[in-house]
């Protein structure tokens, strides 16, 4: 009789702790079952609350002061061209069009992943256009609407003569910018050749939320660990994400995570760098990046399909075919 009133007793002040944990807004956690009585989740499952709080087993709460309200999809494409400065084949060897496609299928399968874990996230895509048949730019704008998606189209004007894909490259690169100005929020820039895991954009913007949170100011986040930046042993530091690790890097190509502001910050300064060309390219990026912090992950969330052989493309010990052959078009 003992032992059971005092089964009772241990079950009853259990509950008590609970509610009063969720009064105050503290979780707890069952070392004996690792799960999280106060939110009814297990260790499996995501714990931590967009735009509230970010908890990591071991290390804890982090308080969300940097809430994320909408992220704009800005992918500028062209299904004509392989390589703008080089005459290579990319990976796997297909026509153009086939890399923008499934670079779409990807980035449509993480937008929804990200809506079902950031519920009153606004997402919003726009392509910006080089040259694509109108086939083409009806199937990429159709796949998007079908999934219940904004999608927003601009070609970019006077360059149809044009015979450098460097310049085309370059129009394209500043009208995105000049878009990245009426958006809202978060602005994620994105070539056509970067397929991503379905998790790819929740992770960043959870490691968006986080970081910029802890460091109160904004950052940039990239979805790809580039083969390059191991070239070189830099100083870096090391953080935690939701399900990912981080690290502090100085590099990067066009494609990245960043917000409105930034781009505010600094829009000179990136127009220029798609205006006059530069050794490397994104050196004034680069510049940047010695003023704000950028983030990497570990392993990469996406694969760049550039050359097997180039040092830009793709990242190390992530499986490339199951991503290619999880977004075929």
């Amino acid at each position: 009789m003992k032992e059971i009133k005092s089964k009772k007793q241990t079950h009853f002040i259990k509950k008590f702790l609970i509610k009063i944990c969720r009064i105050f807004g503290y979780e707890l956690i069952d070392q004996s079952t690792l799960e999280f009585p106060v939110s009814n989740k297990n260790y499996q499952e995501i714990i931590s609350e967009p735009g509230i709080k970010s908890i990591s087993l071991g290390l804890g709460e982090t308080s969300i002061t940097r809430k994320v309200k909408a992220l704009d999809i800005i992918v500028k494409t062209c299904t004509s061209v392989q390589l703008v400065s080089q005459n290579k084949k990319r990976i796997f060897e297909k026509d153009k069009s086939e890399y923008t496609f499934r670079t779409i299928n990807s980035l449509i399968k993480s937008a929804k992943d990200l809506k079902k874990k950031f519920k009153e996230i606004k997402i919003e895509f726009t392509i910006i256009d080089v040259n694509s048949s109108d086939t083409h730019v009806n199937k990429i704008i159709s796949k998007i609407h079908d999934e219940d998606f904004v999608a927003h189209y601009l070609p970019v004007k006077n360059i149809k003569d044009s015979k450098d894909n460097m310049i085309t490259t370059m129009a394209s690169i500043r009208d995105s910018l000049r878009h990245a100005k009426n958006c809202d929020d978060l602005i994620y820039f994105v070539e056509d050749d970067y397929i991503h895991k379905s998790e790819a954009l929740a992770e960043m913007v959870f490691a968006y939320e986080k970081f910029s949170s802890i460091f109160r100011d904004e950052v940039f986040i990239l979805s790809t660990d580039y083969p390059y930046l191991y070239k070189n042993i830099d100083k870096t530091n090391i953080l935690i994400g939701e399900n990912t690790h981080w690290r502090t890097v100085k590099e990067s190509l066009l494609t990245f995570m960043t917000s409105k502001k930034i781009i505010e910050k600094y829009f000179e300064k990136l127009l220029d760098m798609a205006t006059n060309k530069n050794d490397p390219f994104e050196k004034n990026l680069h510049e940047i990046y010695e003023k704000e912090r950028c983030f990497s992950p570990i392993p990469s969330l996406s694969i760049h399909c550039t050359n097997i052989n180039s040092a830009f493309g793709l990242s190390p010990n992530i499986n490339f075919k199951k991503i290619w052959d999880e977004n075929e078009n």
